[in-house]
């Protein structure tokens, strides 16, 4: 299973969470934080965070398009 704390998988959950909503007609922003070491990890730690609430989108492409 890939590492989706490194940056590279982050990157890669990010892209496919953007993908996943686009095709269902939202515009959801999805970005990385690098938060650095973490002990518990015994590595660098690379959060996904999005403009969605409790997982799912707040805004519909179709209806910024029309408004």
């Amino acid at each position: 299973m890939a590492d989706q704390c490194d940056r590279d998988g982050a990157s890669r959950l990010a892209t496919r969470i953007q993908d996943f909503w686009r095709k269902r007609g939202f515009d959801v922003s999805v970005e990385m934080s690098d938060e650095g070491f973490v002990s518990t990890m015994r590595s660098a730690r690379t959060d996904v965070r999005s403009d969605m609430i409790n997982g799912m989108p707040t805004r519909n492409v179709s209806a910024e398009a029309t408004g």
